[in-house]
């Protein structure tokens, strides 16, 4: 990666450049001290009110570009923005399925370190932000031209981050309602609407104050969840039966069924990140692209890693299949509330972020919309669908199906990002990326930038007929045993293709 500030005259639609000259990558223009402005941003001005860089104070900025002056901090904070997030329950639920698959001990912790490496994809395409100066969803032009991108961003942007946002939701819903309960309250579905609401619009807020406060409070949340999950560690610890083999250890066929499976929902949570330029762009534009990249993947690889594996842990004795029961009944009473409260904040921090990132989605889409109530719409979505999941589905089950599913989307999606940032060398001009007129950089052929949508469509076909669920099991899947390799399948078929239409094209100058 690098942030080499000089850009090719070729256009991107593969004609010759017309010699015409270009100031460094993704800077205003000489003199100017603020950046451009994306013409359907409701909210362009860049006055204090607009900053995004004070803690405490709503953020009106949208998917305009931050200008220079507006821009501050430190790659590494970008530790304990991630860290919170991943500091998660549902990694217990994640680690106790490994468990309940069949797998032995080695197996689940080997697939858990393997799995979250995706991380290092979140944190590559995490260097985009401070270069271009925009959202993620703004830097994904360059992928799928202006018109492709809003198309891709409606399936990414909103109804996927609607599903995991419901998805994560409906896990601090579980334990909410379970304390709610314990409290003595009635046990209906009014009460367990009230929690899920109360929940959601918790985690709203936290997107509406926007960057400056989720750093902030990320940073101090971190801790405090670290504190608590560490405490229920050392309970799962005091009850793990380091001796734990399954009662039919599997072999053969079913051995690679279980591990494909298990690599699957572990990596689909890294891979449904590709936000992440979001988090980052307020940085300096001359931050270390590499330190960007280290920190953002490390900060959400270590707790993931740590978390599943005391999830894995725990199966060997709890029975995981109830996994708030099980963990409530080896901590003392005193601390489940505590525990559970820990629950609910480890999903607000999560969902903030998905929330915060896909109001912006809605701005890349068009939609004449100022951030704020682009975060409300997003919320409402995910709540109606949170309420169905928990007062309609088995969660368990929810949870493992939508984690093998969306993978045939957010894999060539993030691969698709990975290997656009790599033939560019990281660089993204934001003044190009937020013009939308015909004939712009990134119109390409009539707003379409086919390579991207015919590798995100090719890979997300080849990815669907690979993956295993409960739902849907694919063809070739199906007659290879059942073996789920939906990750790698989409994510490699996406990338050749992406390379291999650029190149055809010449939509991508070479550097």
């Amino acid at each position: 990666m690098t942030t080499a500030n000089s850009a090719s005259s070729a256009r991107p639609d593969g004609t010759a450049g017309t010699g015409r000259t270009t100031s460094p990558v993704g800077t205003p223009a000489p003199g100017s001290t603020t950046g451009p402005v994306d013409p359907m941003a409701p909210h362009g001005h860049t006055d204090p009110g607009g900053r995004g860089d004070r803690a405490g104070q709503v953020e009106t900025r949208g998917i305009d570009q931050v200008p220079d002056d507006e821009r501050g901090g430190r790659p590494r904070q970008l530790f304990a923005v991630w860290a919170a997030p991943n500091v998660s329950y549902l990694s217990f639920v994640v680690g106790a399925t490994l468990i309940l698959m069949g797998l032995t001990l080695p197996q689940a912790i080997g697939v858990i370190l393997t799995g979250n490496l995706l991380w290092i994809c979140t944190g590559i395409v995490a260097a985009s932000g401070p270069v271009a100066g925009t959202s993620g969803s703004v830097i994904s032009r360059a992928m799928y031209g202006v018109l492709g991108n809003k198309v891709v961003l409606v399936l990414t942007g909103w109804l996927i981050a609607a599903a995991y946002l419901a998805l994560n939701w409906s896990a601090a819903s579980v334990a909410g309602i379970g304390l709610a309960g314990r409290y003595g309250l009635p046990d209906n579905s009014a009460v367990d609407a009230a929690v899920i609401c109360a929940i959601a619009g918790g985690t709203i807020l936290i997107a509406i104050y926007g960057y400056a406060t989720i750093v902030r409070l990320y940073t101090a949340l971190s801790v405090l969840l670290t504190v608590v999950f560490v405490v229920v560690t050392g309970y799962v610890l005091d009850h793990t039966d380091w001796s734990y083999t399954p009662a039919e250890q599997l072999h053969g066929t079913a051995l690679l069924v279980a591990l494909g499976t298990g690599f699957t929902i572990i990596a689909s949570t890294p891979l449904s990140y590709s936000n992440s330029p979001d988090l980052a762009r307020y940085l300096p534009r001359g931050s270390s692209p590499y330190a960007i990249a280290g920190w953002t993947a490390f900060g959400a690889y270590l707790p993931s890693v740590v978390f599943t594996t005391v999830g894995a842990l725990a199966a060997t004795t709890l029975d995981m299949s109830d996994p708030e029961a099980a963990l409530e009944s080896i901590l003392p009473g005193w601390f489940i509330p505590i525990f559970v409260i820990a629950v609910v904040l480890n999903t607000m921090t999560n969902n903030g972020m998905t929330a915060y990132s896909a109001s912006l989605s809605i701005q890349s889409v068009g939609v004449r919309l100022a951030r704020i109530p682009a975060v409300l719409i997003i919320g409402v979505l995910g709540t109606a669908m949170t309420l169905y999941a928990i007062l309609v589905f088995d969660f368990l089950t929810s949870v493992n199906t939508m984690l093998q599913l969306v993978v045939a989307v957010t894999g060539p999606a993030m691969a698709v990002a990975v290997t656009d940032l790599l033939l560019r060398r990281n660089r993204y001009r934001g003044t190009d990326l937020l013009g939308q007129e015909r004939g712009g950089p990134f119109w390409y052929h009539r707003g379409v930038h086919w390579p991207g949508v015919a590798a995100l469509v090719v890979g997300g076909v080849v990815s669907a007929m690979w993956v295993n669920t409960s739902f849907w099991v694919g063809p070739i899947a199906g007659a290879m045993g059942d073996v789920d390799i939906a990750i790698p399948s989409g994510m490699l078929t996406a990338a050749a293709v992406y390379w291999a239409g650029t190149r055809i094209l010449r939509t991508i100058p070479r550097t």
